[in-house]
C-alpha cells in the first residue's frame, strides 16, 4: 500500500478486423534532411563529481531509501510541533517553513537557487555530454547516404529556462548544418522538449527548419503540473483506482483487487456522507501554504517545469507558489519569477502566432497525441481523455474531446458531420480532430502512454518532417486514429470494433450517481465487493501459508 501511495505522490509532483501495420515495416530512414531529436526530462542529473543526484525513474527508490534511513520518522517528529501549533493556535507559517526545509533536504543538490539558476554545477552526465559533442561534430550520412531519426540527438539540462536551452539548441542546429552541409534540418520533439522547440522557434524563427513535429507535447500546458500547483487540486478516488489499474496493466506492480475494492468502498462511503475534503476548513487553511512549501522544496525552482503551466492557470500558480503581490516570497524569488514570466509572456502566449508562421512558411508539420489512460487523479481535469500526464486537448493543440465517462454528444457529432467534418471524429466518439491547429497532420494513438515513445510513432513523424511536401493522415496506410498493441508492437487503424483498449471501465452511474438513492445503492455494491475481495484475500493468505 505504501508503494501505491508513493506512486500517487509522484504523479502530483509527476482487436481489429483490419489489416495490421507490422512493426517490422516501421522505417526511420529517408532523404537528405538531417533530423534533430530532442527529448523530455528523461536524462539523469549528476553533480560535479559525476555522482547521480536525480533521476525520475529512481524517485521511488529515493523515497524508499529515505524512509529506511529514518527520514520519515525524523520529519514527522520535526513537523509535528508546528502542525500542532497551526491546529491549536491557527499559526501555520512555521509549519510551512519546516515542511519546505525538511522536504528540501531530499532534493537539495538538484534544486536551483532562488534566482532559478544552477548553483552547484550539476547537470548532464559525462556520457550524454560526450555523445552530444560527437553528434555535433560527425557527419553520420557518410557511407550510406541516409539520415536516421536518432542520428542527431540533442541533450540538455531540462531543469533550466527553455529560452536558455533554445540558445544551446540553436547552436546545435548550426553545428549539424555545418557538419552535414545541409541547408535545413527537421525536428522531432517529445514531452518537455516541445517547450524548448517552441522557445527556439519564437527566438530564432524558421530559416533553418524544414519540418517540425511534436509527440506527447506539453508546450500548451501539462495538467499534472499546471493544475496541481494552481489550486485546481482534488482527490478523485475512482480515478485513483483507474490509475492503479493502468499501472498494473503496464507491469509496474502486481495489484491485489482487495486494495482497489477497499479504495472503492472508501469513495462510496465518503460519497454517501457528502464529505468533500476540498470544502473543509483545514483544506482552506493548508492548500496554498502546503502547495508553496512542497513545490519550492522539490521541482519548482526549475524554470523548465514552469513552462508547463497553461495560460489559464498561470496567475493562480504564481499565487499558490509565491503568494500575493509584493509578498516575502515574491521578493525572495523575484529573478526566478522574471525568468518564468519571460517564457510565459513571450512563448506560451504566442503559440498560435508560432503555428501561423509555420503554416505561412510551409514547414512540414506533424503532431501525435496519445490517450487511453487515466490522467493524474489529483487534478480537476482528471476525467478528460488523456495519456496519464497531459490531456489530448493540449497535446494535440486544440482537439475537442469528451470525458472518460461519456462520448461526444450525438448533437455535436451531427453538427460536425453537417459541416463536412465527420471524418475528424474518432471511432470511439471521444475526439474531434477538426479543431486542432493542424487537423490533417495530427495523429491520435490509443494504447501508448505518455512515457512510451515507439518506433511506430517516430516513423510517422520522421516521414512527415523529411518529406518534400506536407503529408497528411490520408497519405498513410493507417488512419488518423490508431490503436497500438504494445505486446506485438503492432498498429491498427481504429474501428468501432477495436477501440476499447483501456484497462478499466468508467461507469458514471456508479462512480458519480446523482441521487441519494443511487449513492446508497452504489455504496451497497461497494460493500459487497469489498467483502468478496476480503474473503478472497484471506484465502490467498491461508493457501500461501500452507505451502
Amino acid at each position: 500500500m505504501k508503494k501505491v501511495i508513493s506512486l500517487t505522490l509522484v504523479f502530483v509532483m509527476l482487436f481489429s478486423f483490419t489489416v495490421p501495420v507490422s512493426a517490422k515495416e516501421y522505417t526511420m530512414w529517408g532523404g537528405d534532411i538531417p533530423v534533430v531529436m530532442i527529448y523530455g526530462d528523461g536524462q539523469p542529473i549528476y553533480n560535479k563529481e559525476g555522482e547521480k543526484i536525480f533521476h525520475f525513474k529512481e524517485m521511488l527508490n529515493m523515497i524508499g531509501d529515505s524512509a529506511s534511513d529514518g527520514f520519515t520518522e525524523a520529519t514527522i517528529n520535526i513537523l509535528m510541533p508546528f502542525l500542532l501549533e497551526g491546529l491549536l493556535e491557527d499559526k501555520w507559517d512555521n509549519y510551512y517553513a519546516a515542511l519546505e526545509k525538511e522536504f528540501g533536504e531530499l532534493f537539495s543538490e538538484a534544486r536551483f537557487n532562488e534566482d532559478g539558476e544552477n548553483w552547484n554545477g550539476s547537470g548532464l552526465g559525462k556520457d550524454a555530454l560526450d555523445l552530444l559533442q560527437y553528434n555535433r561534430t560527425t557527419d553520420k550520412s557518410e557511407g550510406r547516404g541516409y539520415f536516421s531519426a536518432y542520428d542527431y540527438e540533442f541533450f540538455y539540462d531540462w531543469r533550466q529556462d527553455p529560452l536558455v536551452t533554445a540558445d544551446e539548441f540553436h547552436q546545435f542546429i548550426q553545428d549539424v548544418k555545418r557538419v552535414t552541409g545541409a541547408e535545413k534540418v527537421s525536428i522531432i520533439s517529445r514531452c518537455l522538449g516541445t517547450t524548448v522547440v517552441m522557445a527556439y522557434l519564437q527566438k530564432y524563427g524558421l530559416d533553418d527548419i524544414h519540418g517540425v513535429s511534436f509527440n506527447g507535447s506539453v508546450a500548451a500546458g501539462g495538467e499534472i503540473i499546471s493544475e496541481a500547483i494552481s489550486g485546481k487540486f482534488t482527490v478523485d478516488v475512482n480515478a485513483i483506482n483507474r490509475m492503479l489499474s493502468d499501472f498494473e496493466t503496464l507491469g509496474w506492480f502486481d495489484l491485489d483487487s482487495f486494495i482497489t475494492s477497499s479504495i472503492d468502498l472508501a469513495a462510496k462511503t465518503l460519497m454517501v456522507t457528502g464529505f468533500e475534503f476540498n470544502e473543509t476548513e483545514i483544506y482552506a487553511k493548508l492548500a496554498q501554504g502546503v502547495t508553496s512549501a512542497l513545490t519550492l522544496s522539490t521541482f519548482f525552482t526549475w524554470p523548465g517545469y514552469w513552462a508547463l503551466v497553461a495560460e489559464e492557470d498561470y496567475e493562480d500558480a504564481l499565487y499558490y507558489v509565491f503568494g500575493k503581490e509584493n509578498s516575502e516570497k515574491r521578493v525572495k524569488y523575484a529573478k526566478l519569477i522574471e525568468k518564468i514570466d519571460n517564457y510565459h509572456n513571450n512563448v506560451m502566449k504566442n503559440i498560435d502566432n508560432i503555428f501561423q508562421d509555420i503554416k505561412d512558411n510551409d514547414i512540414k508539420t506533424a503532431v501525435i497525441a496519445k490517450y487511453g489512460f487515466q490522467l493524474a487523479p489529483v487534478v480537476e481535469s482528471r476525467d478528460l481523455v488523456a495519456d496519464q500526464f497531459a490531456t489530448v486537448k493540449r497535446a494535440s493543440f486544440g482537439a475537442t474531446t469528451s470525458t472518460v465517462y461519456e462520448p461526444l454528444s450525438k448533437e455535436y457529432i451531427a453538427s460536425r458531420q453537417a459541416e463536412g467534418k465527420g471524418k475528424y471524429i474518432s471511432p470511439d466518439k471521444k475526439i474531434d480532430a477538426s479543431t486542432c491547429a493542424f487537423p490533417d497532420s495530427t495523429w491520435f494513438t490509443k494504447g501508448i502512454t505518455h512515457s512510451e515513445w515507439t518506433d511506430f510513432e517516430t516513423s510517422i513523424l520522421y516521414k512527415v518532417v523529411t518529406a518534400d511536401k506536407q503529408l497528411t493522415v490520408d497519405d498513410f496506410e493507417y488512419t488518423q486514429f490508431i490503436v497500438y498493441d504494445n505486446e506485438t508492437e503492432t498498429a491498427y487503424p481504429m474501428t468501432e470494433d477495436n477501440y476499447k483498449t483501456e484497462s478499466w471501465t468508467a461507469n458514471k452511474e456508479y462512480d458519480k450517481p446523482q441521487t441519494q438513492e443511487a449513492k446508497l445503492f452504489a455504496s451497497i455494491i461497494a460493500v459487497i465487493r469489498w467483502f468478496v475481495e476480503l474473503v478472497r484475500f484471506l484465502v490467498n493468505i491461508y493457501e500461501a501459508n500452507q505451502v
